[in-house]
């Protein structure tokens, strides 16, 4: 935003993170836990959409006071005129990596939500702060080129439901302003300070470091780039370097860039294994390989050689590996 009284064009900004313009066909659901971030987004996408925006509250009973925070937003809404649901997660409690756990519920929740319901277009707040934020924790994981690229501006949900992060170039002090010219009421969450968290921490480095947010997030941006880029290349190398072979999947490597490599092999053990693996475990796994050991990752065998072989271990073989693959000759290794 250039001044006080001058407000982001959210169509633009879809339109850019999507490729394609905002079609008036599409239906929008905004993701509202009552921050001033994601109250800000609302009444932008009020005002740019009104009468095709639904606000959603999610309540995953982590804290006593989430249903009354989750009414306080059903009835800011109401009274301007915006429908509203809160979606509550179903389950036990969550004990292990909480946010994680929480934040998969919550997209499955507005994803199933959004499918149902005909919203094709579901905003989050994202901004360039949380943009920074997520750069500065993925470098102090030794994250890959995956994980460097950080938040998207968009990504697919469902075949029917695409996720927006259109704010990811706007800083949290402009949201937060917004929110509050326009009359809303917002809402403090006690976790966003909570030192036990990876992001709150890196929030207190950040702001005591002088970084350049604006910066960060644009190398964030262009790191998405650049990961995109990896990804077009890896589709081709899959479709050229690797042949199924009964429940295995053989993988020809030689001479292709370490990048490169590691991507084939995250995609052959997320093919053939329990769950994605992360990019850490698979430069390790990649290296023991490249060393002539064999290892395992994520219920996934793996054997060096001149073309390297992975197969599900037992009890974890799945039915329809290499069904778009090439099935390997009788000279085949």
């Amino acid at each position: 935003m250039s001044g006080p009284n001058v407000r982001p064009d959210l169509h633009a900004l879809i339109a850019a993170a999507l490729g394609r313009p905002v079609a008036a066909s599409d239906r929008i659901a905004v993701a509202v836990s009552g921050g001033p971030d994601s109250l800000a987004l609302l009444e932008l996408a009020q005002g740019a959409f009104a009468g095709r925006v639904t606000a959603i509250t999610v309540d995953h009973g982590l804290r006593e006071t989430a249903a009354a925070e989750a009414a306080d937003v059903a009835a800011q809404c109401t009274a301007r005129g915006i429908a509203h649901v809160t979606l509550r997660r179903a389950g036990p409690a969550l004990a292990r990596n909480v946010q994680a756990q929480a934040r998969a519920a919550r997209y499955a929740l507005l994803a199933d939500w959004c499918a149902a319901n005909t919203h094709g277009l579901l905003l989050t707040a994202h901004h360039a702060d949380d943009q920074a934020e997520t750069l500065l924790m993925r470098l102090n994981r030794a994250s890959g080129s995956d994980g460097l690229a950080g938040i998207r501006a968009a990504r697919r949900l469902t075949d029917d439901v695409w996720l927006v992060r259109p704010l990811l170039g706007l800083r949290k002090a402009e949201l937060f302003g917004l929110a509050a010219a326009a009359g809303w009421q917002a809402i403090d969450d006690p976790s966003n300070s909570d030192p036990r968290h990876d992001r709150s921490r890196m929030r207190v480095v950040l702001a005591a470091s002088g970084l350049d947010v604006p910066a960060l997030a644009r190398a964030a941006a262009h790191l998405a780039d650049d990961a995109a880029a990896l990804g077009w290349a890896a589709d081709l190398a899959w479709q050229g370097r690797v042949t199924a072979d009964g429940d295995a999947l053989l993988l020809d490597t030689r001479g292709l860039p370490a990048a490169l490599v590691q991507r084939l092999l995250a995609r052959a053990v997320a093919e053939l294994g329990t769950a994605p693996p992360r990019g850490s475990d698979v430069a390790r796994l990649s290296a023991r390989l490249n060393a002539g050991k064999t290892g395992t990752l994520a219920g996934v065998q793996a054997r060096p050689g001149p073309v390297w072989r992975l197969v599900a271990a037992t009890g974890h073989k799945r039915s329809n590996i290499g069904h778009q693959l090439p099935q390997c000759g009788p000279k085949d290794p």
